[in-house]
Protein backbone atom coordinates (compact mmCIF):
# COMPACT_ATOMS: atom_id res chain seq x y z
CA UNK A 1 0.00 0.00 0.00
CA UNK A 2 0.95 3.50 -0.32
CA UNK A 3 0.95 6.22 1.63
CA UNK A 4 1.44 10.29 1.81
CA UNK A 5 1.54 12.19 5.05
CA UNK A 6 1.05 15.97 5.07
CA UNK A 7 2.48 17.75 7.47
CA UNK A 8 2.30 21.42 8.69
CA UNK A 9 3.37 23.51 11.89
CA UNK A 10 5.87 23.10 14.97
CA UNK A 11 9.03 20.29 15.09
CA UNK A 12 6.95 18.25 17.02
CA UNK A 13 4.70 17.92 14.20
CA UNK A 14 7.63 17.05 11.63
CA UNK A 15 8.96 14.35 14.37
CA UNK A 16 5.47 12.51 14.80
CA UNK A 17 5.21 12.66 11.14
CA UNK A 18 8.60 10.96 10.96
CA UNK A 19 7.78 8.43 13.19
CA UNK A 20 4.76 7.57 12.10
CA UNK A 21 6.40 7.25 7.81
CA UNK A 22 8.81 4.94 10.01
CA UNK A 23 6.06 3.07 10.94
CA UNK A 24 4.38 2.65 8.09
CA UNK A 25 7.72 1.83 6.27
CA UNK A 26 8.47 -0.88 8.36
CA UNK A 27 4.73 -2.93 7.62
CA UNK A 28 5.59 -2.81 4.22
CA UNK A 29 3.88 0.46 2.96
CA UNK A 30 5.94 2.57 0.49
CA UNK A 31 5.16 6.76 0.38
CA UNK A 32 4.36 8.44 -2.69
CA UNK A 33 4.77 12.55 -2.98
CA UNK A 34 0.61 12.40 -4.06
CA UNK A 35 -2.37 12.38 -1.78
CA UNK A 36 -4.59 10.85 -5.04
CA UNK A 37 -1.93 8.53 -5.84
CA UNK A 38 -1.94 7.19 -2.19
CA UNK A 39 -4.40 4.13 -0.03
CA UNK A 40 -3.28 5.86 3.54
CA UNK A 41 -3.58 9.47 3.60
CA UNK A 42 -2.38 11.72 6.91
CA UNK A 43 -3.03 14.82 7.80
CA UNK A 44 -1.04 16.09 10.77
CA UNK A 45 -2.71 19.42 11.31
CA UNK A 46 -1.61 22.75 13.36
CA UNK A 47 -3.98 25.83 14.77
CA UNK A 48 -1.45 27.81 16.62
CA UNK A 49 -2.72 30.59 14.72
CA UNK A 50 -5.53 31.19 12.36
CA UNK A 51 -3.43 31.08 8.93
CA UNK A 52 -2.43 27.81 9.70
CA UNK A 53 -5.67 26.33 10.88
CA UNK A 54 -7.17 27.93 7.17
CA UNK A 55 -4.69 26.30 5.23
CA UNK A 56 -5.13 22.61 7.14
CA UNK A 57 -8.97 23.13 6.74
CA UNK A 58 -8.48 23.84 2.80
CA UNK A 59 -6.25 20.78 2.41
CA UNK A 60 -9.11 18.51 4.25
CA UNK A 61 -11.85 19.80 1.88
CA UNK A 62 -9.41 19.01 -0.93
CA UNK A 63 -9.37 15.74 0.06
CA UNK A 64 -13.07 14.90 -0.14
CA UNK A 65 -13.43 13.59 -3.95
CA UNK A 66 -10.55 11.17 -2.77
CA UNK A 67 -13.30 8.47 -1.35
CA UNK A 68 -15.10 8.81 -5.04
CA UNK A 69 -12.00 7.70 -6.74
CA UNK A 70 -10.59 5.01 -4.11
CA UNK A 71 -13.41 3.61 -2.34
CA UNK A 72 -10.54 1.54 -0.06
CA UNK A 73 -8.65 4.44 1.25
CA UNK A 74 -8.43 5.41 4.68
CA UNK A 75 -8.21 8.99 5.46
CA UNK A 76 -6.47 10.48 9.35
CA UNK A 77 -6.67 13.63 10.63
CA UNK A 78 -4.14 14.25 13.60
CA UNK A 79 -2.48 16.77 15.30
CA UNK A 80 -3.90 19.82 17.09
CA UNK A 81 -6.69 20.09 15.01
CA UNK A 82 -8.21 17.06 16.97
CA UNK A 83 -10.01 18.12 20.21
CA UNK A 84 -11.09 15.27 22.65
CA UNK A 85 -14.88 15.44 21.31
CA UNK A 86 -14.15 15.36 18.01
CA UNK A 87 -17.95 14.92 16.95
CA UNK A 88 -17.82 18.38 14.81
CA UNK A 89 -15.60 17.44 12.77
CA UNK A 90 -16.66 14.43 12.38
CA UNK A 91 -20.07 15.78 10.80
CA UNK A 92 -17.96 18.20 8.95
CA UNK A 93 -15.94 15.66 7.57
CA UNK A 94 -17.45 12.66 6.89
CA UNK A 95 -15.08 10.98 4.68
CA UNK A 96 -12.06 11.08 7.29
CA UNK A 97 -11.84 7.70 8.63
CA UNK A 98 -9.89 8.39 11.94
CA UNK A 99 -9.36 11.67 14.15
CA UNK A 100 -6.52 11.16 16.46
CA UNK A 101 -4.96 13.71 18.93
CA UNK A 102 -1.34 15.03 18.29
CA UNK A 103 1.08 12.42 18.60
CA UNK A 104 -1.44 9.31 18.31
CA UNK A 105 0.88 7.07 16.05
CA UNK A 106 -0.20 4.28 17.44
CA UNK A 107 -4.07 4.83 16.75
CA UNK A 108 -2.09 5.44 13.33
CA UNK A 109 -0.89 2.05 13.08
CA UNK A 110 -4.05 0.27 14.76
CA UNK A 111 -6.10 1.84 12.08
CA UNK A 112 -3.71 0.75 9.16
CA UNK A 113 -2.97 -2.77 11.00
CA UNK A 114 -6.73 -3.45 11.15
CA UNK A 115 -7.61 -2.80 7.46
CA UNK A 116 -4.58 -4.19 5.98
CA UNK A 117 -2.86 -6.13 8.52
CA UNK A 118 0.89 -6.12 8.91
CA UNK A 119 3.20 -6.57 5.88
CA UNK A 120 6.34 -6.46 7.89
CA UNK A 121 7.14 -9.84 6.60
CA UNK A 122 7.16 -9.17 3.07
CA UNK A 123 10.61 -8.45 0.90
CA UNK A 124 12.25 -5.52 1.04
CA UNK A 125 9.75 -4.13 3.70
CA UNK A 126 12.36 -1.89 5.21
CA UNK A 127 12.02 2.16 7.32
CA UNK A 128 14.19 5.01 4.59
CA UNK A 129 17.39 6.19 6.21
CA UNK A 130 17.32 8.79 9.07
CA UNK A 131 18.19 12.04 8.32
CA UNK A 132 21.28 13.50 9.63
CA UNK A 133 19.70 15.25 12.19
CA UNK A 134 16.95 14.31 13.28
CA UNK A 135 14.13 15.65 16.35
CA UNK A 136 13.33 13.70 19.31
CA UNK A 137 10.65 13.94 21.31
CA UNK A 138 10.97 13.54 25.10
CA UNK A 139 8.05 15.31 26.30
CA UNK A 140 4.41 16.28 25.57
CA UNK A 141 2.02 19.24 26.65
CA UNK A 142 2.83 21.99 28.80
CA UNK A 143 1.80 23.68 32.15
CA UNK A 144 2.45 27.05 31.78
CA UNK A 145 -0.52 29.49 31.09
CA UNK A 146 0.21 31.76 28.23
CA UNK A 147 -2.99 33.12 27.74
CA UNK A 148 -2.48 33.33 23.87
CA UNK A 149 -1.88 29.37 23.68
CA UNK A 150 -4.30 26.83 21.87
CA UNK A 151 -1.23 23.69 22.58
CA UNK A 152 -1.79 23.72 26.15
CA UNK A 153 -4.99 22.68 25.29
CA UNK A 154 -4.92 20.41 22.66
CA UNK A 155 -1.63 18.86 23.94
CA UNK A 156 -2.55 18.58 27.98
CA UNK A 157 -0.60 18.77 30.84
CA UNK A 158 3.74 17.87 30.90
CA UNK A 159 4.70 14.02 30.21
CA UNK A 160 7.86 13.73 30.28
CA UNK A 161 9.33 10.34 28.83
CA UNK A 162 11.55 8.50 30.54
CA UNK A 163 15.44 8.75 30.46
CA UNK A 164 16.42 5.42 29.67
CA UNK A 165 13.67 5.42 27.11
CA UNK A 166 14.99 8.70 25.10
CA UNK A 167 18.31 6.89 25.52
CA UNK A 168 17.62 4.13 23.60
CA UNK A 169 16.00 6.00 21.28
CA UNK A 170 19.22 8.64 20.44
CA UNK A 171 21.07 5.04 20.05
CA UNK A 172 19.27 3.38 17.76
CA UNK A 173 19.32 6.76 15.49
CA UNK A 174 23.26 6.98 15.83
CA UNK A 175 23.88 3.00 14.91
CA UNK A 176 21.26 4.13 11.80
CA UNK A 177 23.27 7.35 10.66
CA UNK A 178 21.80 10.34 12.59
CA UNK A 179 24.50 12.17 13.96
CA UNK A 180 22.73 15.26 15.47
CA UNK A 181 19.35 15.06 17.63
CA UNK A 182 17.11 17.76 18.55
CA UNK A 183 15.73 17.23 22.22
CA UNK A 184 12.00 18.06 21.89
CA UNK A 185 9.21 19.65 24.31
CA UNK A 186 6.66 22.27 24.37
CA UNK A 187 8.57 23.35 27.46
CA UNK A 188 11.75 21.58 26.88
CA UNK A 189 13.33 23.20 29.87
CA UNK A 190 10.76 21.35 31.83
CA UNK A 191 11.51 18.08 31.29
CA UNK A 192 11.72 15.36 34.01
CA UNK A 193 8.83 16.75 36.31
CA UNK A 194 6.98 14.06 37.74
CA UNK A 195 9.73 11.19 36.53
CA UNK A 196 11.52 9.15 39.39
CA UNK A 197 14.03 10.76 40.77
CA UNK A 198 13.32 14.09 39.34
CA UNK A 199 15.73 14.26 36.52
CA UNK A 200 15.92 17.77 34.40
CA UNK A 201 16.49 18.77 31.50
CA UNK A 202 20.60 19.35 32.22
CA UNK A 203 20.65 15.42 33.35
CA UNK A 204 19.28 14.35 30.35
CA UNK A 205 21.66 16.65 28.19
CA UNK A 206 24.56 14.88 30.40
CA UNK A 207 23.15 11.60 29.67
CA UNK A 208 22.32 11.86 26.08
CA UNK A 209 26.04 12.92 25.66
CA UNK A 210 27.66 9.61 26.33
CA UNK A 211 26.10 7.99 23.01
CA UNK A 212 28.73 6.81 20.89
CA UNK A 213 28.46 7.89 17.05
CA UNK A 214 26.47 10.89 18.25
CA UNK A 215 28.60 14.52 17.43
CA UNK A 216 26.13 17.72 18.49
CA UNK A 217 22.80 17.67 20.10
CA UNK A 218 20.48 20.44 20.51
CA UNK A 219 16.92 21.48 22.99
CA UNK A 220 13.86 23.19 21.87
CA UNK A 221 11.95 25.30 22.85
CA UNK A 222 12.60 26.93 26.10
CA UNK A 223 10.90 29.22 28.30
CA UNK A 224 12.41 31.94 30.35
CA UNK A 225 10.55 30.85 33.51
CA UNK A 226 12.49 27.44 33.59
CA UNK A 227 16.28 28.29 31.90
CA UNK A 228 18.02 27.02 35.04
CA UNK A 229 21.94 27.86 35.61
CA UNK A 230 22.06 23.96 35.63
CA UNK A 231 20.53 23.99 31.95
CA UNK A 232 22.84 26.65 31.21
CA UNK A 233 25.94 25.22 32.46
CA UNK A 234 25.42 21.94 30.86
CA UNK A 235 25.53 23.68 27.38
CA UNK A 236 28.33 25.56 28.42
CA UNK A 237 30.37 22.21 29.45
CA UNK A 238 29.32 19.58 27.52
CA UNK A 239 30.97 19.34 24.02
CA UNK A 240 28.03 17.58 22.09
CA UNK A 241 25.55 19.97 22.96
CA UNK A 242 25.57 22.94 20.65
CA UNK A 243 25.73 26.58 21.39
CA UNK A 244 22.11 27.42 19.98
CA UNK A 245 19.14 27.80 22.27
CA UNK A 246 15.90 29.08 20.94
CA UNK A 247 14.57 31.23 23.78
CA UNK A 248 10.51 33.16 23.27
CA UNK A 249 10.26 36.56 24.71
CA UNK A 250 7.09 37.20 22.75
CA UNK A 251 7.25 41.14 23.25
CA UNK A 252 9.16 43.87 25.08
CA UNK A 253 6.72 45.30 27.05
CA UNK A 254 6.06 44.39 30.99
CA UNK A 255 2.17 45.37 30.61
CA UNK A 256 1.85 42.86 27.36
CA UNK A 257 3.61 40.30 29.09
CA UNK A 258 1.34 40.18 31.71
CA UNK A 259 -1.93 40.11 29.52
CA UNK A 260 -0.24 37.27 27.96
CA UNK A 261 0.32 35.11 31.02
CA UNK A 262 4.59 34.86 30.11
CA UNK A 263 5.23 35.24 34.08
CA UNK A 264 8.43 37.48 33.78
CA UNK A 265 9.67 40.85 33.42
CA UNK A 266 11.48 42.55 30.76
CA UNK A 267 14.32 43.16 33.59
CA UNK A 268 13.95 39.57 34.08
CA UNK A 269 14.45 38.27 30.29
CA UNK A 270 17.49 40.81 30.22
CA UNK A 271 19.12 39.00 32.93
CA UNK A 272 18.63 35.52 31.73
CA UNK A 273 20.11 36.97 27.87
CA UNK A 274 23.43 38.06 29.98
CA UNK A 275 24.18 34.79 31.93
CA UNK A 276 24.07 32.82 28.86
CA UNK A 277 26.00 34.86 27.08
CA UNK A 278 28.16 35.24 29.89
CA UNK A 279 28.60 31.26 30.29
CA UNK A 280 28.41 30.48 26.76
CA UNK A 281 31.05 32.73 24.93
CA UNK A 282 29.72 32.82 20.89
CA UNK A 283 25.87 31.46 21.49
CA UNK A 284 23.04 32.07 19.30
CA UNK A 285 20.10 32.95 20.48
CA UNK A 286 17.04 32.96 18.44
CA UNK A 287 13.60 34.16 19.87
CA UNK A 288 9.68 34.24 19.26
CA UNK A 289 7.54 37.90 19.29
CA UNK A 290 3.73 38.22 18.76
CA UNK A 291 2.53 41.89 17.25
CA UNK A 292 -0.75 43.03 17.73
CA UNK A 293 -1.22 41.35 21.16
CA UNK A 294 -5.05 42.59 22.48
CA UNK A 295 -4.13 45.98 23.87
CA UNK A 296 -0.62 46.40 22.83
CA UNK A 297 -0.20 50.24 21.91
CA UNK A 298 2.14 51.65 19.64
CA UNK A 299 4.86 52.60 22.53
CA UNK A 300 4.34 48.84 24.08
CA UNK A 301 5.02 47.70 20.34
CA UNK A 302 7.93 49.75 20.11
CA UNK A 303 9.47 48.46 23.13
CA UNK A 304 9.62 45.53 21.93
CA UNK A 305 10.87 46.92 18.75
CA UNK A 306 14.04 48.22 20.45
CA UNK A 307 14.30 45.46 22.64
CA UNK A 308 14.89 43.43 19.79
CA UNK A 309 17.12 45.95 18.50
CA UNK A 310 19.19 46.28 21.75
CA UNK A 311 19.56 42.03 22.29
CA UNK A 312 20.81 41.43 18.39
CA UNK A 313 19.27 37.77 18.25
CA UNK A 314 20.42 35.72 15.26
CA UNK A 315 17.04 34.94 14.44
CA UNK A 316 13.56 35.90 15.35
CA UNK A 317 10.36 34.40 14.57
CA UNK A 318 7.49 36.95 14.42
CA UNK A 319 3.96 36.52 14.10
CA UNK A 320 1.10 38.42 14.17
CA UNK A 321 -1.85 37.57 16.78
CA UNK A 322 -4.82 35.45 15.82
CA UNK A 323 -7.24 34.91 19.07
CA UNK A 324 -7.29 31.19 19.58
CA UNK A 325 -10.90 29.75 19.95
CA UNK A 326 -10.82 28.52 24.04
CA UNK A 327 -7.41 30.24 25.09
CA UNK A 328 -8.19 33.09 27.68
CA UNK A 329 -6.83 35.88 25.20
CA UNK A 330 -10.01 35.21 22.98
CA UNK A 331 -12.20 36.99 25.38
CA UNK A 332 -9.90 39.99 24.94
CA UNK A 333 -11.10 42.76 22.24
CA UNK A 334 -8.94 42.10 19.20
CA UNK A 335 -8.53 45.72 18.98
CA UNK A 336 -5.14 46.16 16.83
CA UNK A 337 -6.24 46.34 13.36
CA UNK A 338 -5.04 43.65 10.86
CA UNK A 339 -2.66 46.24 8.88
CA UNK A 340 -1.62 47.73 12.07
CA UNK A 341 -0.58 43.84 13.02
CA UNK A 342 1.18 43.38 9.64
CA UNK A 343 3.05 46.97 9.47
CA UNK A 344 4.40 45.78 13.04
CA UNK A 345 5.13 42.36 11.83
CA UNK A 346 7.36 43.74 8.68
CA UNK A 347 9.11 46.51 10.95
CA UNK A 348 10.60 43.44 12.83
CA UNK A 349 10.94 41.26 9.85
CA UNK A 350 13.45 43.97 8.42
CA UNK A 351 14.96 44.78 11.46
CA UNK A 352 15.96 41.43 12.09
CA UNK A 353 17.05 40.77 8.58
CA UNK A 354 19.88 43.77 9.03
CA UNK A 355 20.79 42.43 12.20
CA UNK A 356 21.24 39.00 10.94
CA UNK A 357 22.98 40.41 7.67
CA UNK A 358 25.18 42.09 10.41
CA UNK A 359 26.55 39.37 12.41
CA UNK A 360 26.48 36.69 9.52
CA UNK A 361 28.73 39.36 7.68
CA UNK A 362 31.63 39.23 10.83
CA UNK A 363 31.50 35.68 9.57
CA UNK A 364 32.91 36.70 6.24
CA UNK A 365 36.83 34.73 5.46
CA UNK A 366 36.34 32.77 8.60
CA UNK A 367 36.65 28.84 8.73
CA UNK A 368 33.65 27.13 10.55
CA UNK A 369 32.76 23.88 11.40
CA UNK A 370 29.20 22.71 9.59
CA UNK A 371 27.54 18.83 9.67
CA UNK A 372 26.79 18.08 6.43
CA UNK A 373 22.86 16.90 6.07
CA UNK A 374 22.01 16.71 2.57
CA UNK A 375 22.15 18.40 -1.40
CA UNK A 376 19.75 20.67 -2.12
CA UNK A 377 19.92 22.19 -5.51
CA UNK A 378 23.62 20.51 -6.56
CA UNK A 379 25.33 22.27 -3.40
CA UNK A 380 25.68 20.39 -0.33
CA UNK A 381 23.86 22.29 2.41
CA UNK A 382 24.67 21.82 6.74
CA UNK A 383 24.64 24.00 9.82
CA UNK A 384 27.12 25.56 12.23
CA UNK A 385 26.95 24.73 15.95
CA UNK A 386 25.25 27.60 16.17
CA UNK A 387 22.30 26.80 13.59
CA UNK A 388 23.31 29.15 10.69
CA UNK A 389 22.94 27.10 7.17
CA UNK A 390 26.05 26.96 5.25
CA UNK A 391 26.14 25.75 1.30
CA UNK A 392 29.13 24.71 -0.69
CA UNK A 393 30.33 22.76 -3.35
CA UNK A 394 32.39 19.45 -3.63
CA UNK A 395 32.39 16.33 -5.62
CA UNK A 396 32.74 13.92 -2.61
CA UNK A 397 29.82 12.76 -0.81
CA UNK A 398 29.69 14.67 2.10
CA UNK A 399 26.35 13.70 3.66
CA UNK A 400 26.55 13.12 7.31
CA UNK A 401 30.35 13.92 7.74
CA UNK A 402 31.71 17.60 9.31
CA UNK A 403 33.78 19.78 7.22
CA UNK A 404 35.69 23.14 7.65
CA UNK A 405 34.44 25.28 5.32
CA UNK A 406 35.78 29.25 4.98
CA UNK A 407 32.51 31.62 4.46
CA UNK A 408 32.55 33.42 1.19
CA UNK A 409 29.50 35.38 0.67
CA UNK A 410 26.92 35.96 4.16
CA UNK A 411 23.24 37.05 3.74
CA UNK A 412 20.78 37.49 6.40
CA UNK A 413 19.48 34.41 6.06
CA UNK A 414 22.34 31.42 4.75
CA UNK A 415 25.88 31.69 3.83
CA UNK A 416 28.03 30.20 1.12
CA UNK A 417 31.91 28.98 1.67
CA UNK A 418 34.44 26.79 -0.17
CA UNK A 419 35.62 23.35 1.20
CA UNK A 420 39.10 23.66 3.51
CA UNK A 421 39.55 20.50 5.77
CA UNK A 422 38.05 17.27 5.52
CA UNK A 423 36.31 14.37 8.02
CA UNK A 424 36.81 11.86 5.18
CA UNK A 425 39.56 9.54 7.65
CA UNK A 426 37.72 10.70 11.26
CA UNK A 427 34.65 8.90 12.84
CA UNK A 428 34.48 11.09 15.25
CA UNK A 429 34.90 14.85 16.24
CA UNK A 430 37.69 15.73 14.65
CA UNK A 431 37.77 19.86 14.94
CA UNK A 432 38.60 20.93 18.61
Amino acid sequence: MKYHIWTIGCQMNKADSWHAAQELEAQGHVPTKSAEDADIVVLNTCVVRQSAEDKVYGRLSSLKPLKRHNPHAAVVVMGCLVEEDSTALQECFPFVDLFLPPSDVQGLMSLVTDKWGDASSQAGATASPVPVSCHVPVMQGCDNLCTYCIVRLRRGKERSRPVAEIVEEVLCLAQRGAREVTLLGQNVDAYGHGLPGQPDLADLLRTVHEVDDLWRIRFLTSHPNDMSDGIIEAVAELDKVCEHIELPVQAGHDLTLKRMGRGYTVNQYRRLVERIRDHVPGVALATDVIVGFPGETEDQFQATYELLAEQRFDVVHVAAYSPRPGTPAARLDDDVPQQQKERRRRLIEELQRQIAAEINHELLESTTEILVEDKHKGKWRGRTRTNKLVFFNDDADWRGKLARVEVTWAGPWSMQGKLRMTDLASGSLPFP
